[in-house]
C-alpha cells in the first residue's frame, strides 16, 4: 500500500460560497473605485486624506477580488494580504472617524466602520478570513506507526 505523500495543493477559493464572496468583493471594488474617483475629481480640496483612503480601500478590494477569484499560491497570498489590510484599515479608519469626526467631513468607504455601505466593509474581512481558512491547503502526513 503506498504511503500518503504531503500535499499542499490549495482548494479553490472561488468555488461554492467563494463565488458569492468574490462577487461581493467585486461589487464593493467597483463601488469604492467609483466613489473615490468622483470624490477626488470633484471635491479633493475638501477632504483629501479621507478620499485618498477611499481610493486605497478600492485598490484593496480589487486585490482581494483577484486574490480570491484566481487559483494558486501567489493569488492566495494576495488574498490574505488584501483581506488583512482591509480588516486593519476598516477598524483603524472607522475608529479615527468616530473619535475625530471633524477629520472626516464627508463619508468614505471605511469611515464609521463602513456605515455608508451597511457595515459590509467591517463584516467582509471576517468572512474573507473565514473562507481562506476553510479553503486552506490540506496537508496529509504519513503516520509513523502502522496499525494492522
Amino acid at each position: 500500500m503506498p504511503e500518503p505523500t504531503p500535499s499542499a495543493a490549495p482548494r479553490r477559493t472561488s468555488s461554492g460560497w467563494g463565488r458569492v464572496l468574490v462577487a461581493v468583493y467585486a461589487i464593493l471594488a467597483l463601488s469604492a473605485t467609483g466613489r473615490s474617483s468622483v470624490q477626488l475629481a470633484t471635491h479633493a480640496d475638501e477632504a483629501l486624506v479621507p478620499y485618498v483612503l477611499s481610493a486605497f480601500a478600492a485598490l484593496v478590494y480589487v486585490a482581494a477580488t483577484l486574490g480570491l477569484a484566481r487559483s494558486g499560491a501567489v493569488w492566495r497570498r494576495v488574498a490574505w494580504i488584501a483581506v488583512c489590510v482591509e480588516l486593519v484599515g476598516v477598524v483603524a479608519v472607522g475608529t479615527v472617524s468616530v473619535v475625530h469626526a471633524d477629520w472626516f467631513p464627508d463619508d468614505t468607504v471605511w469611515s464609521v466602520f463602513g456605515q455608508g455601505y451597511g457595515y459590509l466593509p467591517l463584516l467582509l474581512p471576517f468572512l474573507g478570513v473565514a473562507w481562506l481558512l476553510r479553503t486552506r491547503p490540506i496537508r496529509v502526513v504519513a503516520s509513523a506507526h502502522r496499525f494492522p
